[in-house]
This record gives C-alpha cells, sequence and structure tokens, in this order.
C-alpha cells in the first residue's frame, strides 16, 4: 500500500546519532523501532493529549517496510496517524521521510498494533474514552476503521 503523506497531520523531526550507524554507514535496522517509538511517544503526547496516569500502552506487534536506507548526513522526519480504533487495541502508521532539496522521499513505513494497558490490574484495558476521542478528531474518522 502506497502511503500518501496528505493522510497525515502529525509529522514531527527525528534525531539521527551517530550510534544509530552501522559499519556499512547506514542506520542499523533495529534502530528503525526505536524513530518509530519517538515519533508515537511525541504523537500521543502532541497530538492526542494520552493521560498516562489512566491507561499506559504496550506494543503488540510491530511492521516495518524498509524502502531506502538512511545515513548519519540525512535529515528525516516521521509522520504519523492512526488507522484503526477496537476496544483495547489500535493500529498507528508511520512513515518515515528524508528530507531533501527536492522535497519529502519515504524511505521506511510501518504500523504498530498497540494494546491500552492498566500495569496496577496486567491486563489489557478499553481504550479510554477520552483519548479515542481525541484520536478519531485529530486523524479525521474517514482515515480510521473504528472497529468498536
Amino acid at each position: 500500500m502506497a502511503e500518501k503523506l496528505t493522510d497525515y497531520k502529525f509529522k514531527t523531526d527525528i534525531p539521527i546519532r551517530f550510534s544509530d550507524i552501522d559499519s556499512l554507514g547506514h542506520v542499523n535496522n533495529a534502530i528503525y523501532l526505536t524513530y518509530f517509538e519517538i515519533a508515537r511517544t511525541n504523537y500521543w503526547k502532541d497530538a492526542i493529549g494520552w493521560d498516562w496516569n489512566n491507561a499506559g500502552i504496550i506494543i503488540g506487534r510491530s511492521e516495518i517496510n524498509y524502502l531506502k536506507q538512511i545515513t548519519v548526513q540525512d535529515k528525516i522526519a516521521c509522520y504519523v496517524r492512526t488507522i484503526r480504533i477496537g476496544n483495547s487495541s489500535f493500529d498507528v502508521m508511520h512513515v518515515l521521510v528524508k528530507i531533501t532539496p527536492q522535497g519529502e522521499e519515504i524511505v521506511t513505513t510501518g504500523k504498530t498494533v498497540c494494546i491500552s494497558y492498566d500495569y496496577a490490574a496486567n491486563k489489557s484495558v478499553s481504550i479510554p474514552p477520552d483519548e479515542r476521542r481525541s484520536m478519531i478528531a485529530y486523524d479525521e474518522p474517514r482515515l480510521i476503521l473504528n472497529t468498536n
């Protein structure tokens, strides 16, 4: 599935650290999950206003599509949006782009299945109503398959 950047409202810059680079001079494949985590955390904080005191989030699954390499000299950003909302889980899509003089070039896409979680009870819980409403309002209902 080809991602359209116009479907995304949230974008955050991602710093590339020297320690992210492997011996071949590009970002190590495992680091992409860290980039997605940085972007998701910023999305939940800045766009959604997730109340971490009410419910936490754990990751159920991550998928990555590596399209082009990233090097330490590149400037990158990550677009994030919620694409599905269920009762206790929701899917978040990530698109990493390289910022070039010609514009933004998609280098990696990924999907993460997130689970609303109560750490004290050690179990998944329903997505809190305020956070659910915020995700739908922010990412526009036409873009989200609401499975609730």
